[in-house]
């Protein structure tokens, strides 16, 4: 037995018609965190340096309560071309049932082409735990204490 706890994620095609040659999220390898998500674009989609473009997927999707959807870049698109996303992480709560769009940025020097069906993110799926806020007048010292970015050194 793999160990992995495997549960379903519902999925919608929203154009099933037109967007048949798109493919739902998927697992790329066996041990992989992340579905591969794919852009269905109608046309190509020059994304010059520094621009941000919201790219849609074509599906939207029923969350299980209890687990999110985390939105993240694709390591070779980041490293080759500089491409990432805006709000990386990007957060789908179990109660969205739009389309999922993926928030790209071209953080990179030269314009990229997105072209249909092309691999544009992956998701994560996880469990949130939701506590409840309260407020103290005190809060308990720790070794660190108020101690903020670089208190430990640079290297």
């Amino acid at each position: 037995m793999s160990g992995v706890e495997k549960s379903a994620l519902r999925i919608r095609k929203l154009r099933p018609e037109q967007d048949a040659d798109i493919s739902l999220p998927k697992y790329m390898t066996p041990h992989a965190s992340g579905m591969d998500i794919c852009a269905a674009v109608k046309e190509p989609i020059v994304l010059a340096p520094g621009e941000i473009v919201l790219v849609p997927t074509g599906f939207a999707m029923a969350i299980p309560r209890g687990f999110e959807a985390q939105i993240r870049p694709r390591s070779g698109l980041a490293v080759k071309h500089g491409i990432g996303l805006i709000n990386s992480p990007g957060t789908i709560d179990s109660d969205y049932r739009g389309e999922v769009g993926v928030a790209l940025v071209n953080f990179g020097n030269k314009p990229y082409t997105i072209k249909r069906g092309d691999r544009i993110a992956q998701m994560v799926i996880q469990k949130v735990y939701q506590l409840q806020p309260e407020e103290v007048e005190m809060l308990d010292e720790t070794s660190r204490n108020t101690g903020g970015f670089g208190h430990t050194g640079i290297s």
